[in-house]
């Protein structure tokens, strides 16, 4: 199980692209060369993604050992790129959770973005690299059964 990128960005939905607000991506299990491709592949297919999923939504596209998973969340829209073995609704969770974060770092003010910001967010590197492991898509998966059995 591999996360090879988390991406959040805002979707106007007026037809225009996406801005990436936030990105973080591990492609160092791509060759040397290949890694400034890789990173332009995912930005363009994390924009083409998020613009296609309405607001209220989620969705997962199949692109040969990868699904890009996407959450958009009135116009705030989290994408990951993982592998074919992640468990899907683990993915969803995680990009709920950025998506919770990103809200409480930043507030609204993702709405007045006009160009893709360059600034490092700490947060989204480290879920790419904590949520590799299996133990803790576990706790996410436990403590979703929690929230659960405490709504019914």
């Amino acid at each position: 199980m591999k996360i090879t990128s988390l991406l959040v960005l805002k979707c106007s939905g007026e037809g225009s692209d996406p801005v990436i607000l936030a990105n973080a991506s591990d492609v160092s299990h791509f060759g040397y060369f290949q890694r400034s491709s890789v990173k332009e592949f995912i930005v363009f297919v994390g924009r083409t993604v998020a613009k296609r999923t309405p607001q209220g939504q989620r969705q997962s596209v199949q692109h040969e050992e990868y699904k890009v998973h996407a959450y958009n969340r009135n116009g705030l829209c989290a994408v990951g790129f993982m592998d074919d073995h992640y468990p899907i609704r683990s993915a969803f969770s995680l990009l709920n959770q950025v998506l919770d974060e990103y809200n409480k770092k930043f507030g609204e003010s993702w709405r007045s973005a006009q160009t893709d910001s360059t600034q490092p967010w700490p947060y989204l590197d480290e879920a790419l690299t904590k949520f590799q492991a299996c133990k803790y898509l576990f706790v996410i998966l436990a403590s979703q059964r929690i929230d659960i059995t405490n709504f019914i």
